[in-house]
């Protein structure tokens, strides 16, 4: 019976991250990186495999050691795992990528701060086993980025007419320049929260008549 359980109940370890806790749509976190860097869809999503790979391996690693860590230094000690993991991916990515490691700068070494990050390690990863915290990292690792790639493409659809430095619309589009800039950030951010929000408020609704229906 519990082997029976477990793939379904690592299904859903996973697929909670991607929409029903989704870490920006839901939890709002990691709201730095998601208005600082999205002016692009491609930026959006090499600081989403960038904190991917950040996630999945601290996350790991932390679920491995979690018996080992002293509860008195357990913060220090992910902070650390983290800022590691961080520092291969700044290099890595200035290396092969120099141009997107200019473009995302000094928020690459933010990751470390990422309470996204950090949250998972204390409230998840250090309680669970290595599967069951990768299977949350990956979840919560796609519905960031998911996010990310969201908001990056909607802004540099209104604001250069294009999609992966694609032009879309022509030399007579007119662009929204102010969608590539800051406040475009928030006012899209805005919108985006509020579409989602719409669509939980609808399925709870439905779940809510479905009840009465069946109580009547």
């Amino acid at each position: 019976m519990n082997q029976a359980k477990h793939p379904s109940q690592l299904y859903a370890e996973f697929i909670k991250g991607i929409w029903k806790e989704n870490p920006v749509f839901v939890a709002v976190l990691g709201m730095c990186p998601m208005l600082a860097v999205t002016n692009s869809a491609i930026n959006g999503l090499a600081m989403g495999a960038a904190t991917t790979f950040v996630l999945v391996c601290s996350s790991l690693l932390v679920s491995s050691l979690r018996k080992f860590i002293p509860k008195q230094v357990r913060i220090t000690t992910y902070i650390i795992i983290i800022a590691s993991f961080v520092t291969i991916v700044d290099y890595v990515l200035k290396a092969a990528f120099p141009g997107t490691h200019k473009d995302l700068g000094a928020f690459i070494q933010l990751i470390v701060v990422n309470c996204l990050i950090l949250g998972r390690q204390e409230a998840f990863a250090s309680r669970n086993t290595p599967i069951k915290a990768l299977m949350d990292a990956l979840g919560m690792s796609i519905g960031f980025t998911f996010a990310l790639f969201c908001l990056g493409a909607t802004r540099e659809i209104l604001g250069n007419g294009s999609i992966f430095d694609i032009s879309l619309f022509g030399d007579n589009f007119e662009p929204w320049v102010i969608m590539i800039l800051p406040p475009g950030g928030f006012l899209m951010l805005g919108m985006i929260l509020l579409f989602f929000n719409w669509l939980q408020q609808r399925k709870q609704h439905k779940l809510q008549a479905r009840a009465r229906e069946v109580m009547s």
